[in-house]
């Protein structure tokens, strides 16, 4: 099995997921499906058929947060040494040469992602074209709508 890179706040996160999904949902769903069993007839008991259903996601989603937490490789960005490189973890700044607007980005997970909190993907193409780059490099990103030129201004392991 191949392992997955999560920072050390995105194994937190699932963690705290996972938790809540086993204490709090799974309880919630068992009382759920209890209370549609005493209403008698379960073949056509759409409460029964809804909750079984949610039943069967949170399952689901708990074996698929374990399998992801046994398989995480954690990184901890605030003890990288990568020498100025972008790297899992780092934190960017950039300015588009075309705009001159200026964005941070910290490269995570695929999990943790989530843009408007500037945490993009390791899999993302704009992540796969800045890993390796420093400081004064330009990555080229192919986006939806055309060629884009980044430069890198400052690489951070935050």
């Amino acid at each position: 099995m191949s392992t997955i890179p999560l920072t050390r706040r995105g194994s937190e996160k699932l963690k705290e997921e996972l938790q809540r999904l086993k204490t709090v949902e799974r309880h919630a769903v068992i009382q759920a499906i209890a209370e549609a069993r005493a209403q008698g007839d379960l073949s056509e008991n759409a409460e029964y058929e809804a909750a079984k259903d949610k039943q069967g996601f949170i399952e689901g989603r708990i074996l698929e947060i374990e399998g992801k937490l046994a398989a995480a490789q954690v990184i901890d960005p605030s003890t990288l040494d990568a020498d100025g490189r972008v790297v899992f973890g780092s934190t960017v700044e950039l300015e588009d040469e075309t705009s001159g607007t200026r964005v941070t980005y910290q490269i995570v997970g695929d999990d943790e992602a989530d843009l408007k909190l500037g945490l993009i993907s390791i899999s993302s193409p704009i992540a796969r074209a800045l890993i390796g780059k420093e400081a004064g490099d330009v990555a080229e990103v192919n986006a939806p709508g055309g060629l884009k030129s980044y430069e890198v201004i400052e690489v951070r392991y935050l």
